[in-house]
């Protein structure tokens, strides 16, 4: 491989490199750089995240504007406002003895005015969320009629978040001949429809195989009851005690979910999403950087700005919609040179995506069990007794050894490490000594279709064909209120204005108190267990208040006297303040939603040290 002074890259931006203490280009950098100062080409690149593709694009760039006019000549178009930022600190780091130099950030959540004030002042390289972008040119704040080249940096990430026709703006606003660079990590054919319809015969540089995962990430897979994904997260959290790490969810109420959770429960952990002000994302990544969060939770979108090399693991608490969406995750960790391990937490309905994920990265994923208690003690107490063997002594504590001696005197050497490592060990003993366990055996069988009737439990609910249900909508609708798997919902029967559907029984405490004086569209939908498990005949109620169903063939008789017209709800069963426990949520129809909560309550969790 060539060192960075055969790239041909001039004195000044070898300086820069060697103050940050580049030693030798990546492999993308090796194949860009070259072609890009010696042609002017377009270029598509594809490599994974943490390659180094900002040094790929950034150095030729600089290389090649004209530092002495003040005339805007490249455009970095980007998909987030943390990468924006990110991309423009490493340009001002390549070029710090590029005289004159002047980059620009463009990213919405900052003032327009201040931001169209710095171009005015001679920016030769701007660096843009879409968006913004496109906003700024229709105010005629920014010219870019004349720039040279155009960079589209994460382009596979644009276009699942919908730039497609703020890119198709923007470029129709800069000249015909200039130079296009198009990075990504992968190539679905969006992209390549982008670099058909953008590009001229562009050349195309591939690290390593399409779509495939980075040779440094190790992929494990975790198979759990859906009910169980929180306790699982928990558990791998302190069965890696030196964790470093992000978690993915697929929504931003999710993500803050998790986060708050876990910070319940004493972890160090924060939230990174889409609904945080740009100052509180900043104060975030800045406490993930330093150290001060080990476990970021992270929507896609908003994990798109993490630039950490030292992450030691990404845990996908939910699979994204997109299999591309794994390798942006995965690639979070393993970077500049180090291994990471990249785990999945699935429920048995999203086994078969483990399949399809492979086949796209070429890497196989290792089953494994989620750790028992007794196993977690064991790593915990380890891992303590080798920070203290590690630990260099402060000779400030000398002076207060007197005092701890004589309180000790009478404690033996066997005692004394016997009753301190107990301090450690005995809080997560006590709260793992009864814990049940947590993986599912994994079957041929995607649907619980299966479970018996003795471990089935069936539910009446007030909506059905009439509200817009069919068994397929009423399922989705279940198990996305109630944060239930796939398979955790099955026999769904929808009649006119009512329906039955089955859970397991694990499960029938969590429905029946969710559905506790909750509304939907401005009515209530009422839930109450029967007898029948969706075998046919009558289906006769448990006991929710002293009603019973009654009827030929499931049928309940309110049906003929009208239904419940949602003026009715359960008065037995619930506690009085649960509404009080409700929170609402600005991205969902429903007048209530229950706050999800973990299997136990916090005073019974082992609280986790700040370190």
């Amino acid at each position: 491989m060539n060192t960075f002074q055969d790239l041909g890259l001039n004195d000044d931006l070898l300086r820069a490199i060697t103050d940050m203490g580049f030693e030798t280009p990546s492999e993308v950098q090796d194949k860009s750089i070259p072609l890009l100062l010696e042609s002017e080409i377009d270029l598509v690149a594809l490599a994974q995240t943490g390659t180094g593709k900002t040094a790929a694009f950034g150095f030729p760039m600089l290389q090649k504007i004209d530092i002495d006019s003040r005339t805007t000549q490249g455009l970095i178009l980007s998909p987030t406002r943390e990468l924006c930022l990110q991309i423009t600190n490493e340009l001002k780091a390549y070029g710090k003895y590029c005289k004159g130099l002047n980059v620009v950030a463009i990213y919405g959540g900052s003032s327009i005015q201040d931001q169209a004030r710095e171009v005015k002042r001679g920016a030769q390289i701007i660096v843009a969320t879409p968006g913004r972008m496109k906003d700024m040119i229709s105010r005629n704040m920014v010219d870019i009629s004349k720039i040279q080249y155009s960079v589209l940096d994460e382009a596979d990430e644009m276009l699942n978040m919908g730039f497609y026709e703020d890119i198709t703006d923007i470029l129709s606003h800069t000249p015909k001949d200039k130079n296009t660079w198009l990075f990504s990590a992968t190539m679905p054919k969006e992209v390549a429809n982008i670099a058909k319809k953008f590009m001229h015969s562009p050349t195309e540089i591939t690290v390593g195989n399409k779509n495939e995962g980075s040779s440094q990430v190790s992929h494990e897979y975790y198979l759990v009851n859906s009910r169980d994904r929180y306790q699982a997260l928990k558990r791998l959290s302190d069965a890696n005690p030196d964790i470093f790490s992000v978690i993915f969810c697929r929504t931003k109420r999710d993500t803050q979910k998790v986060a708050e959770q876990l910070i319940e429960d004493g972890y160090n952990a924060g939230a990174l999403h889409g609904d945080l002000s740009q100052n509180q994302r900043d104060l975030v990544m800045k406490s993930f950087r330093n150290k001060q969060i080990q476990m970021l939770v992270a929507t896609d979108v908003a994990a798109r700005g993490i630039d950490v090399d030292d992450i030691t693991h990404v845990i996908n608490y939910q699979l994204p919609d997109e299999i591309e969406t794994y390798t942006h995750r995965s690639g979070r960790t393993g970077r500049a040179g180090k291994t990471g391990v990249s785990m999945v937490i699935v429920s048995k309905s999203e086994v078969r995506k483990i399949k399809s994920i492979e086949r796209i990265i070429k890497k196989d994923f290792i089953k494994k069990d989620i750790p028992n208690g007794i196993e977690i003690c064991e790593v915990q107490l380890m891992s303590l007794a080798n920070k203290i063997h590690n630990t260099e002594i402060n000779p400030e504590i000398d002076k207060y050894l007197e005092s701890i001696n004589t309180m000790f005197e009478d404690t033996s050497k066997e005692e004394l490490i016997q009753k301190f490592f107990s301090v450690e060990f005995t809080r997560f003993f006590n709260y793992y000594q009864k814990s049940k366990n947590l993986n599912v055996a994994e079957s041929a069988g995607s649907t619980r279709e299966h479970v018996s009737n003795d471990n089935a439990a069936r539910f009446f609910i007030n909506v059905g064909s009439r509200d817009g249900y069919d068994w397929m909508k009423l399922k989705d609708f279940l198990k996305e209120i109630l944060e239930l798997g796939r398979d955790d919902v099955f026999k769904v029967d929808v009649k006119e204005s009512f329906s039955f559907f089955n859970t397991e029984k694990e499960i029938a405490p969590k429905v029946l108190e969710f559905f506790t004086d909750f509304k939907h569209n401005g009515r209530f939908v009422n839930v109450e267990e029967t007898e029948n498990k969706g075998g046919g005949g009558r289906d006769r109620n448990r006991g929710r208040g002293g009603r019973r169903s009654g009827g030929g063939g499931g049928r309940d008789r309110r049906e003929s006297s009208g239904g419940f017209r949602g003026d009715r709800r359960s008065k037995s069963g619930g506690d009085g303040n649960r509404s009080e426990r409700r929170r609402s949520s600005s991205n969902s129809d429903f007048k209530s939603e229950k706050r999800g909560e973990s299997a136990s309550s916090s005073s019974s969790r082992p609280r986790r040290s700040r370190r």
